[in-house]
């Protein structure tokens, strides 16, 4: 099968591979596999996609549109493969296709082109807010996810080499991870990397997550990554600041998170993106996130 990659996936998988891997030269091989076992018929690849798996919409034998989906084991699949079956398609797209092929999944189609983050800002924050909530639920008893203190430890060690430019950022975001992570309040199964363009429109509901890398911690994790969502025109915004405070307030008080807590974690998170940015070459997007955590 005849198909390039988006350069948006070879570009942030280029960034993260390790040395010697080889998913993106064997993707082709694997798709075709694929879609063969599964007698699908191929629409088009999903373009720009996201930034850790291809995504191709097809259609089942008897005609059901559906997603299929292929990423490396560093993006960890099998875990979100765990996670929407977990859901069970509350909250989150439906799981197609229960039975296991490692690094391929098959996904309810949903309208791919269509995200909240297409709605005016305030619609758009309630909306991925409400639809957030509907995922927080208590996690399998005997559950494999990544824990929130297990990753972002990882993440700290990471950040802990960043240029003496940024020490000051990085110093504030580790103390604030240090103190969220000594006494969460709750542990629920998270999405992880959410955000407004992970919200996609469906039949079932009006909106739907998508992209979980599932992590098991307390809420406010979850929803620090939404208060910085375009953050493009809040840093163009001359009262980006001020709006951002008043967005951790907002958020906080309807979703019942500490306010203090959510301000700790989207802290964090920022310098974290925004050191990594700078690491793999972007520093573009790194100041921007740099500039963004200065404010809280």
């Amino acid at each position: 099968m005849a198909f390039e990659p988006p350069r948006r996936l070879v570009r942030a998988l280029g960034e993260s591979a390790p040395d010697g891997d080889g998913w993106l030269e064997r993707l082709p091989e694997a798709v075709e596999r694929a879609v063969a076992s599964r007698e699908l018929a191929v629409e088009r690849v999903q373009v720009p996609g996201g930034r850790s798996s291809l995504v191709m919409l097809v259609r089942r034998p008897d005609g059901t549109p559906a997603v299929l989906k292929l990423a490396p084991p560093r993006a960890r699949p099998e875990s979100e493969r765990a996670a929407l079956a977990h859901w069970g398609g509350l909250g989150a797209v439906q799981l197609l296709e229960p039975a296991v092929t490692e690094g391929v999944l098959v996904l309810e189609r949903l309208h791919p082109d269509v995200s909240v983050r297409s709605l005016p800002e305030a619609k758009a924050l309630l909306e991925a807010a409400g639809t957030l909530r509907r995922l927080w639920v208590e996690p399998p008893g005997d559950h494999v996810f990544e824990t929130v203190a297990e990753r972002t430890a990882r993440q700290a060690a990471v950040m802990r080499g960043a240029s003496a430019e940024v020490a000051g950022l990085v110093d504030a975001a580790l103390a604030a991870r240090e103190e969220l992570v000594a006494a969460p309040p709750e542990q629920r199964l998270l999405h992880g990397t959410f955000r407004q363009s992970k919200v996609l429109a469906g039949e079932r509901m009006p909106w739907l997550a998508v992209g979980p890398d599932p992590v098991v911690g307390e809420c406010a994790f979850d929803l620090a990554r939404l208060v910085r969502d375009r953050v493009e025109d809040l840093i163009a915004s001359p009262s980006g600041a001020a709006t951002t405070r008043r967005r951790v307030k907002r958020l906080a008080e309807s979703l019942d998170v500490d306010q203090e807590r959510l301000r700790g974690w989207t802290l964090f998170r920022a310098v974290e993106s925004g050191v990594r940015a700078l690491r793999v070459g972007r520093p573009k997007d790194g100041e921007l996130l740099l500039e963004f955590a200065g404010w809280l």
